[in-house]
């Protein structure tokens, strides 16, 4: 509750969309553990508009986080990567929220149980009442009131951030519930290693330092990573941990979304780590 009071112009509404994404976190948490137990591992038999294989879980995931949000009365439309299409909430559950996510990030990994997670970012609508539009979601980074990703992983963990700092929140079993377990005021550098899901990856920065990037190469002109659910918000808490985040070429959290699937470079670390990245770069080009 606190972390949502300390968003600017924060109501009420704001804390009860967080309150039901972590509820939908607890669900995909518990969904996770008991994959295998419940034939949820494998192919669902599809690809996504991002040309993944679809797993069973990221299917159910999606499920789950669409219809938490939708039910809490505080979104007007949703983007998810499972999703081609812009998702508008019905107009009598409507509120004045659009959230754009990840409902599984790194679901290659769920058959040989290593860690996944879910990725979220939560702007104002831009538009006036009446029908939201693509519009209300292509927004840049720097305008998100709210940030965070979950990990599944030995414990299940949510970093989450209203741009006063970075927190983060351990679920204990035993109540249901997330408790705070560390505070970040963004004093601290940041950086990053190569785990194989991103939420892995990012998160392992605040223990271990380093870069992690996803760079434009000849395979991937424009960058293997997707802006409005995956950078963004990773850039968001990177920033408020007080590392850096860019496209190398500009900030990522500047950069004008042309589509909800599109894709841009990424790399994120240390401000002096970053730059010794964009230095090399422009070394050798």
């Amino acid at each position: 509750m606190e972390t949502g009071r300390q968003a600017k112009g924060s109501t009420g509404e704001l804390t009860q969309l967080i309150n039901s994404m972590l509820t939908a976190i607890k669900a995909i948490s518990s969904a996770v553990r008991k994959a295998g137990l419940a034939h949820l591992q494998g192919l669902a038999g599809s690809v996504n508009v991002t040309g993944d294989d679809v797993k069973k879980l990221d299917l159910l995931s999606n499920t789950l986080v669409i219809n938490m949000l939708q039910s809490s009365y505080t979104t007007c439309c949703l983007v998810s990567e499972e999703n081609k299409d812009l998702i508008v909430t019905p107009t009598d559950k409507r509120g004045k929220y659009v959230v754009c996510f990840d409902p599984l990030d790194g679901s290659s990994n769920i058959d040989c149980l290593a860690s996944i997670g879910t990725i979220f970012a939560i702007y104002k609508r831009t538009s006036a009442e009446g029908e939201p539009t693509e519009q209300d979601a292509l927004q840049p980074g720097s305008q998100m009131v709210c940030a965070g990703y979950a990990l599944y992983g030995s414990a299940t963990l949510v970093a989450i951030s209203t741009g006063a700092g970075l927190h983060f929140f351990m679920l204990d079993p035993a109540i249901g519930e997330f408790i705070l377990t560390e505070r970040n005021d963004g004093s601290a550098p940041y950086g990053a290693r190569y785990v194989g899901s991103m939420v892995s990856d990012i998160h392992r920065t605040i223990a271990y330092g380093g870069i992690f990037m996803y760079p434009a190469n000849e395979k991937s002109p424009k960058g293997k990573l997707r802006l409005l659910y995956e950078c963004n918000p990773i850039a968001f808490l990177i920033e408020q941990a007080g590392g850096v985040a860019t496209t190398g070429t500009q900030r990522v959290l500047d950069v004008q979304p042309e589509s909800l699937h599109q894709r841009v470079p990424f790399v994120v670390g240390s401000t002096e780590d970053v730059n010794e990245f964009l230095t090399f770069v422009k070394k050798h080009q």
